[in-house]
C-alpha cells in the first residue's frame, strides 16, 4: 500500500530520532547514528518494494531476490525487520548488518555507514536503540511513499537541523545553502561535466550542482561528482546523501586533500575538473607545510603559505585542479585572504596568473555560526577575450537577509549579483572592473573597498590593517563563544542525566 509522506511529516519523523538521543550523546554526534539508520531503513524498504515488483512479474520468490532486481543487495539476517526482532546486543546487531551490507555491495557501499560506536552500551544502551528502531519503524521509506528528491530534501533538512543544534562544529560540515546555490549559478554547470569539492563536508555543494540542472530541466544523471572529506564520518554522510538524492555517479573519498589528494589521472597527476565548488576550512594551523613546500603535484607555484594559514594552499590546490580549457571555480573564504600582508607574495602570483574573474564580497553571518563576512572568489582558466586581464569586484555586503538569527540570500539578492556578474561592468557603489595593472598599483591587494567606491572605509593601508585586525578579532571571539557554549551545553547535559 502506498502512503505518501509529506515534507512536514518527514521532517518531524527525522528530527524525532534526535529527540530520542537528546541528553545521551553530544548533539554534534547525532549524525553518526541517525543518518546510517535512515539509510539502512531506506535500503530495506526499497528492497521490499523491488521484491514485490519482481514478484508481480515472476511470481517466484527466488527469482524476485536475484541481484538484477535490486539496486543494493541485503544479505539474509541484515534486513531492518531482522534487526527489529532483536532485543539484546542491538548495537552489535546493527553494526554487523551494516558491515555485511557494505561487503555485499563492495563497488558502491564500502564504508558508507561510517564509524559510529554502535557497540558502546554506555553510550547507546539497548533500550535507547530499541526506541530508535521503533521510531523509524513507524514509516515505510519506499520510493512510492517517498521519492528520491523528497527524501533527499529531508536529509538536507536534517543536516541543517544538526548544524543548528551542534553549534561551532557545524562549519566543518555545513555551508549556507542559499550561498551554495548562488555559487553554483555563477559557475553554471552543464550536463556531462565534472564537478569537484575538495573539502566536501556532507556533499551539499555537489548536490547543488545536480539540483541546478534539474531545475533547468537539463540532463543531470551524467554529471560526474567528486569530493574529498577529512572527517571519516562526514565523508560517509556525504556518500549516503548522494545515494538518497538518487545520484549514483558520485565519488567521495576520505582523506586529507592537502597531504593526500585522492583523484589522479592516468599519469598520476592531479585530476582536473570542469567545475570546482569549495568552502575550505579557513586559516587552519595544523598542516604539513614542509611537505607542501616539496609538493609532487606542483601546487606551490605561487609560493608556500605561512604555517598559521593554509588558505592559499587550498587556493593553489583548487587552481591546479581546474581543467585548462573549461575549468572554473567558486571558493568561499573570509575576507582576510584579500589583503593579509603575510600572503602578499602569494596574492601577487594569483593576480598575475589572470585566473581571477570575480571577487564577490558578501555580508556577515553567511559562515555558519560565525559573524565573519564572506567572500566568494571566482576563478576561470579560459576567460572571454573581453575579460582577460580584468577582475570584477562586487560589493554585496548589503545583499543579505536575516531572520530568526539566521543569515541567507533571498532570490532578489542572488538575481542582482548574477546580473552584475553577467554584465561585468561598473555599477556605482556596487561593482567595479579593475585591470591587473590597476590592482598592481594597489600592491596587489584585492580588498573590495579599494575598487568599489562607497564599499567601506578601507581605502588605505592603515584602514586595511584595522579591517584585518577586526576580522581576526571576530574569528577569535566566535571561537571563544563557541567553546563556552559547548562547555555550558555539556554541563547542562551532565546535570540533567
Amino acid at each position: 500500500m502506498t502512503t505518501r509522506i509529506t515534507q512536514r511529516e518527514l521532517e518531524n519523523y527525522l528530527w524525532g530520532a534526535a529527540v530520542v538521543l537528546r541528553g545521551l550523546i553530544d548533539a554534534g554526534d547525532y549524525k553518526q547514528y541517525i543518518f546510517p539508520l535512515v539509510f539502512l531503513k531506506r535500503i530495506s524498504d526499497v528492497y521490499d518494494e523491488e521484491h514485490l515488483a519482481a514478484m508481480a512479474i515472476y511470481d517466484d520468490p527466488e527469482l524476485a531476490d536475484l541481484p538484477e532486481n535490486h539496486r543494493f543487495a541485503v544479505p539474509t539476517g541484515c534486513h531492518w525487520d531482522d534487526i527489529r526482532g532483536v532485543t539484546e546486543n542491538i548495537g552489535a546487531t546493527i553494526l554487523n548488518a551494516m558491515r555485511a551490507i557494505e561487503s555485499a555491495n563492495p563497488d558502491t557501499l564500502t564504508g558508507v555507514f561510517g564509524d559510529g560506536d554502535w557497540g558502546n552500551k554506555n553510550l547507546l544502551p539497548d533500550s535507547t536503540l530499541s526506541d530508535l528502531i521503533e521510531h523509524f519503524s513507524t514509516e515505510t521509506l519506499s520510493i512510492a511513499n517517498l521519492p528520491e528528491d523528497e527524501l533527499g530534501n529531508g536529509y538536507e533538512y536534517l543536516i541543517k537541523k544538526f548544524a543548528d543544534d551542534s553549534g561551532h562544529t557545524a562549519q566543518e560540515f555545513y555551508t549556507n545553502r542559499t550561498l551554495v546555490h548562488l555559487m553554483t549559478l555563477m559557475l553554471d554547470p552543464e550536463p556531462g561535466e565534472s564537478v569537484y569539492d575538495p573539502t566536501c563536508g556532507t556533499g551539499g555543494m555537489l548536490i547543488s550542482a545536480v539540483a541546478d540542472l534539474r531545475h533547468r530541466s537539463k540532463e543531470w544523471r551524467n554529471l560526474r561528482l567528486y569530493g574529498q572529506e577529512l572527517n571519516y564520518g562526514t565523508s560517509a554522510i556525504a556518500r549516503m546523501n548522494l545515494f538518497l538524492h538518487g545520484i549514483s555517479d558520485g565519488h567521495i573519498a576520505h582523506g586529507d586533500t592537502l597531504a593526500r589528494p585522492a583523484f589522479h589521472d592516468a599519469q598520476g597527476r592531479l585530476q582536473t575538473f570542469d567545475v570546482v565548488l569549495a568552502n575550505p576550512p579557513y586559516s587552519i594551523k595544523t598542516w604539513n607545510r614542509d611537505a607542501f613546500a616539496k609538493d609532487r603535484y606542483n601546487r606551490n607555484t605561487w609560493g608556500v603559505p605561512p604555517q598559521g594559514r593554509a588558505d592559499y594552499a587550498f587556493f593553489q590546490h583548487i587552481a591546479t585542479s581546474l581543467d585548462p580549457r573549461t575549468g572554473r571555480a567558486a571558493i568561499l573564504f573570509p575576507h582576510g585572504v584579500l589583503f593579509r600582508r603575510e600572503e602578499a607574495a602569494l596574492r601577487e602570483a594569483l593576480v598575475k596568473s589572470d585566473l581571477i574573474e570575480c571577487v564577490l564580497g558578501l555580508g556577515a553571518g553567511l559562515f555558519y555560526n560565525s559573524p565573519m563576512e564572506a567572500v566568494v572568489i571566482i576563478l576561470r582558466t579560459t576567460k572571454p577575450e573581453e575579460r582577460k586581464g580584468k577582475v570584477l569586484f562586487i560589493n554585496a555586503v548589503n545583499e543579505v537577509a536575516r531572520e530568526q538569527a539566521q543569515s541567507f540570500l533571498r532570490d532578489t539578492h542572488q538575481a542582482k549579483i548574477l546580473n552584475t556578474y553577467g554584465e561585468f561592468n561598473d555599477i556605482d557603489q556596487f561593482a567595479a572592473v579593475a585591470t591587473i595593472d590597476q590592482i598592481a598599483d594597489k600592491n596587489f591587494s584585492l580588498a573590495i573597498p579599494l575598487y568599489v567606491q562607497g564599499a567601506g572605509s578601507a581605502t588605505d593601508g592603515g584602514h586595511l590593517a584595522v579591517l584585518e585586525a577586526a576580522t581576526e578579532w571576530r574569528a577569535a571571539a566566535t571561537a571563544s563563544d563557541s567553546a563556552v557554549s559547548h562547555v555550558v551545553r555539556f554541563l547542562l547535559e551532565e546535570v540533567s542525566s
